[in-house]
């Protein structure tokens, strides 16, 4: 059993304790290291803190996939929205004589709940029902107890399949702490036929390769080019996470024209194995946390 299996089994045996305690021992399993929520130093550790000491309504509503489009439309203009097809609440609802030859549906309250659709006569409609409904009928909070996630109402949306050369574009990951842009982490290959797992490489804003994940010290040049339009993207992540003490601002750029993705608050949830501790270390030494000097004295 490889280790993506073995958490999941993990997350289901734990799924009933309380809180904090499923967070403490699911950290230590995920991570490899005994969280300190009295004094967190790591990112990790910070976005642990934060789920139980900073929370407000507005995280709920840019979690939501659905909800998200409005507060971007507002902060950026309509014209990095995806197009949206059509919404739903069960599977039946979807009339597909209606959709175009290719879309993606998803979930509006998780992460796992994705279904690419490269051409309508061959969708496996068995395997996209099972994928959909099964993220229906999850709560994602119970993944991570991340609050934002707890009370969406879940549905289903279509958007528009956006492509580069036929493949799904690459993901640009914008890191921003304290409503402050930083590193760019790139995914590569997602959903791709010919690649077993996604690849991901960590940019600074001059694009130089930044060796920040486990085993990247192996990786000597890595072939992606700056996007000509950065600049543009940097800006958009300065925007959309001037309302958050932490957030991930993800974007795609096809041919020079920039969509929005989402806005991730928790990163793996704050159970990121994936990042060497240096990683973790520095990240946490950017991220302020508010009131923090006032809580630390009362400790």
């Amino acid at each position: 059993m490889n280790r993506d299996k073995i958490m999941t089994l993990a997350k289901k045996c734990l799924r009933f304790l309380p809180d904090k305690s499923y967070i403490k021992l699911y950290y230590r399993l995920r991570v490899g290291r005994k969280l300190n929520m009295n004094n967190p130093t790591t990112l990790n550790e910070k976005l642990q803190w934060l789920k139980f000491n900073y929370r407000f309504p507005l995280q709920s509503i840019v979690s939501d996939k659905l909800l998200v489009r409005e507060y971007v439309k507002d902060k950026i203009g309509e014209k990095y929205l995806i197009p949206l097809i059509g919404s739903w609440k069960k599977y039946d609802d979807i009339d597909f004589s209606l959709l175009p030859e290719k879309f993606v549906l998803k979930c509006n309250h998780d992460s796992g709940g994705l279904v690419v659709c490269n051409d309508k006569e061959k969708l496996n409609h068995i395997e996209a029902r099972r994928k959909i409904e099964k993220s229906l009928n999850s709560n994602f909070f119970y993944i991570g107890r991340e609050y934002q996630y707890r009370n969406i109402k879940p549905m289903i949306l279509c958007e528009k399949f956006i492509s580069d050369n036929g493949n799904v574009p690459m993901d640009y990951k914008i890191y921003c702490f304290n409503g402050v842009p930083d590193v760019i982490l790139v995914c590569k290959d997602r959903f791709s036929k010919n690649t077993h797992r996604a690849s991901y490489y960590f940019f600074d804003q001059e694009w130089r390769f930044q060796p920040l994940n486990k085993g990247d010290e192996n990786i000597k040049t890595v072939d992606i080019n700056k996007p000509k339009n950065l600049d543009e993207m940097i800006d958009i992540a300065k925007e959309l996470s001037k309302d958050f003490v932490f957030a991930r601002i993800d974007l795609y750029n096809v041919d020079g024209k920039i969509y929005f993705g989402e806005i991730t608050l928790s990163p793996n949830s704050g159970f990121d194995p994936d990042i060497k501790y240096e990683t973790d270390l520095m990240f946490g030494e950017k991220l302020g946390i508010p009131y923090w000097e006032n809580i630390k004295i009362s400790i």
